[in-house]
């Protein structure tokens, strides 16, 4: 694991904006294609931002999602919308992209929209995540029921999980296809965060599921933070 402090969100941003770059040049140079999975809130607009425009092979690249809320597409809550409006265009309009959430039928049953994501898995080869003060990463809530699924399968996969603390379900990756991205990126920032992920990683557990990405990791886990 390697850690890289900014001094402030847009040295962060733009940082993270060329680290990805790099990682889906390299992936797009060993396999002619990359897959990239990033995640939705506010944090990422200031890295979609500069991201979307590198000079990436974006024809070569799908973009898809981290995570999900169970929302239609063009809900507000949508990390697709979040996706569609800020990332990709520019040069990465070139870029294939798949939602988790298809359609309101999906929303309203995320069950279908698993089975659909499933049955055409693409591993993510570059994954960006973010992290709450309660330790979640990408939808593993230490609350959500189904968390000890979504931890503890084998095979890379979606999953559905509905935290307590979250005011929808969610589609989500589990542990096992974060942990087989060939890069992860994981960028938060602020004191209280920082505590809680030095905490996650002295503990790493089910009721701080960060913490297992990153003790588990094995291949390039580079934490920024500002």
């Amino acid at each position: 694991m390697r850690r890289f402090e900014h001094p402030s969100l847009l040295d962060q941003a733009e940082a993270l904006a060329a680290s990805v770059s790099h990682a889906l040049d390299l992936a797009i140079q060993d396999r002619g294609h990359a897959v990239l999975a990033v995640s939705g809130g506010r944090s990422p607009v200031p890295m979609f931002e500069r991201l979307r425009y590198r000079p990436v092979r974006w024809d070569a690249v799908t973009i898809t999602l981290v995570d999900e809320r169970a929302v239609p597409p063009g809900h507000e809550d949508s990390n697709a919308r979040l996706v569609q409006e800020h990332l990709l265009r520019d040069a990465a309009a070139a870029a294939s992209f798949v939602p988790l959430i298809a359609d309101a039928v999906e929303a309203s049953e995320p069950a279908r929209a698993v089975v659909r994501l499933n049955a055409a898995f693409r591993q993510p080869d570059v994954a960006v995540l973010g992290m709450g003060e309660d330790g979640h990463t990408a939808s593993l809530f230490a609350d959500a029921p189904e968390l000890g699924e979504a931890l503890n399968g084998d095979t890379p996969c979606y999953v559905v999980t509905r935290p307590a603390s979250a005011p929808h379900a969610r589609v989500t990756l589990n542990l096992a296809a974060l942990l087989a991205a060939e890069r992860v990126f994981l960028a938060f920032a602020g004191a209280a965060k920082a505590e809680v992920f030095e905490r996650a990683l002295q503990e790493p557990g089910p009721a701080l599921p960060v913490g297992l990405v990153a003790s588990r990791h094995r291949h390039g886990f580079d934490v920024f933070t500002a």
